[in-house]
């Protein structure tokens, strides 16, 4: 019977393929077959328990609920008196299920398969202790990242560390202050047996440094944090950055397709071309856009521009963020849409390279808009949201004539270059960066009181932004907020770094568009996620849920 088990165990493993990059740098994972625990599970092909975790960050980081949406520099596509529960609060009950809780503790029981494999069942010679303490270092990092990405939605979670064998009816929910406490330990257990500079894919010192920062951090705001957080934070961070200097890559060539894997990227979820259909699975080019594919001349099989998924948009204030001179706004999104294929019989002909769509960064005058409406539509600044604004007479380009009634500049810095419509990406999915690395070391001197400190690391992001030295001479936490949003957007998860700052009401009332006409934001409520009903019927007399839900 143990025999049987455990080869069932295994055999879930090794049916999980290994992240792929776009450059074809992966990580290994073998398949084999007609194998038992006995003489498959040895020190020689260890190493692929470990491997099989990596393929669930991707899913981890590719279910975009409860990231963006709600929050003040992301709101809903619809009508701004539509409700959706996600953004505007309204009617947000606790779902059946959730890819957020359910991803997250699929990494942990991977994890903790491994970790007991490791240090219970393989006999491990003199000679490859090293290859052991490496192979439990990168599983306890990736089961703290785990648990940290849930305790930052939910407080405090299921802190279940045994490989799972068993069906169970008695989970029960540890204490906030218990989860920060694990996630703090098994990070500190793993970083010193990280590798600074891992094959491709794997998680190293300085993701596990990075991600630490990031924990002291968000448990210093709690009323369990102590002042020592704020310093933990930023020597933690400053370890992160090293001595890579943030200029020596623009902006623009973070986000080059073709420069995918770069010294800049302290870890990322990988896609790539090669493998099994998985491998080629990302969809995060299809993200904050609209249906522009029902524009005329932009062909839904072979824009470059992919067909949109989910509901969010970028708020109008997040555009009103980038100055004249910063060199992100390019890179982040797309001003002109172009045709891909011709229109014979559109609004002008449209030929393939035309513009459809513009979207100036400042107003045009009415002589100016009209010349151009003549040419392709074009939507001021303060005609993003909903609504199609009045037909200009004797233009070419009636706004009456386009079917999409939400036009904005849809994100760029995600664009794929082998995907097929929403879906089928091969793009990396950037998880932490060093940018974001230097924003957190700020936040934390902020919170230590060490304003020179902050400003240091602030104004080293903005320099390689706007090529202008020390450019902040002073700073708050909405600074950080804003640079933020300018830096990261759509890469962090923007609606726990608002509730860490205690901002998230405060600026969703004042930014997002939908609340403000008509949330219901509760914060004795609202600030921390509903744990998933069928987790609560899983153990009834055991799991709770968070309060109002």
């Amino acid at each position: 019977m143990e025999l049987l088990k455990n080869i069932k165990y295994i055999s879930a493993i090794l049916a999980f393929m290994v992240l792929l990059n776009a450059c074809d740098n992966f990580i290994e994972e073998d398949i084999y077959s007609s194998v038992t625990s006995e003489n498959f599970i040895t020190e020689d092909n260890a190493d692929q328990l470990v491997a099989g975790i990596y393929p669930h960050v991707r899913s981890v980081y590719k279910n975009y609920g409860y990231k963006f949406e709600g929050t003040d520099i992301f709101t809903s596509r619809g009508d701004v008196n539509s409700i959706s529960a996600g953004n505007d609060y309204v009617g947000f009950e606790a779902p059946t299920g959730n890819g957020v809780w359910s991803g997250n503790y699929d990494i942990i029981a991977k994890a903790s398969t491994a970790l007991n494999r490791y240090e219970n069942q393989i006999k491990w010679s003199d000679g490859r202790l090293a290859e052991k303490a490496y192979g439990i270092a990168q599983a306890k990092a990736l089961r703290a990242l785990a648990f940290f990405n849930l305790a930052q939605q939910y407080g405090g979670v299921v802190l279940e560390l045994d490989e799972p064998q068993t069906i169970r009816d008695d989970y029960k929910r540890s204490s906030e202050e218990e989860t920060y406490a694990l996630i703090i330990s098994e990070l500190e257990a793993a970083i010193p047996d990280l590798e600074n500079d891992p094959q491709t894919g794997r998680f190293s010192k300085r993701a596990a440094q990075h991600v630490l920062a990031e924990v002291y951090l968000t448990k210093a705001y709690t009323s369990f944090g102590t002042p020592s957080d704020y310093t933990t934070a930023v020597t933690l961070a400053e370890l992160a950055i090293g001595n890579y200097d943030l200029r020596s890559q623009t902006f623009a060539q973070v986000f080059d397709y073709d420069n995918q894997v770069n010294d800049e990227v302290l870890f990322a979820a990988q896609w790539g071309t090669d493998g099994t259909s998985a491998d080629k699975n990302n969809n995060k080019h299809a993200m904050f856009m609209y249906s522009v594919a029902n524009l005329p001349g932009i062909n839904r099989t072979t824009t470059p521009y992919g067909f949109a998924i989910g509901s969010p948009m970028p708020t109008p204030f997040f555009y009103s963020l980038f100055a004249d001179n910063d060199s992100r706004e390019d890179v982040t999104i797309h001003r002109a849409l172009l045709a891909d294929a011709d229109e014979p019989g559109g609004p002008d002909n449209i030929v393939a390279g035309d513009t459809v769509v513009y979207f100036p960064k400042v107003a045009l005058d009415a002589v100016e808009l009209a010349e151009r409406l003549d040419r392709y539509w074009v939507y001021q600044p303060d005609q993003y949201l909903w609504g199609s604004p009045a037909d200009i007479p004797g233009v070419n380009y009636l706004y009456s004539l386009n079917t999409e009634l939400t036009n904005f500049p849809i994100f760029k810095k995600f664009d794929d270059e082998n995907f097929n419509e929403s879906a089928e990406g091969a793009r990396d999915t950037f998880i932490y960066r060093i940018a974001e690395t230097h924003l957190i070391a700020a936040e934390a001197h902020l919170g230590a009181g060490n304003t020179a400190g902050a400003l240091a690391h602030i104004n080293r992001v903005r320099e390689r932004a706007t090529g202008v030295a020390n450019e902040y001479t002073s700073i708050t936490i909405d600074d950080i907020l804003n640079e933020r949003a300018l830096e990261l957007a759509g890469e962090d998860n923007r609606w726990a770094v608002l509730k860490r700052t205690g901002k998230l009401q405060e600026r969703i009332e004042l930014y997002n568009p939908h609340i403000i006409n008509h949330g219901a934001f509760d914060p004795t409520k609202h600030l921390l996620r509903p744990i998933p009903t069928q987790e609560i019927s899983l153990s009834p007399g055991t799991m709770t849920q968070n309060p109002k839900y």
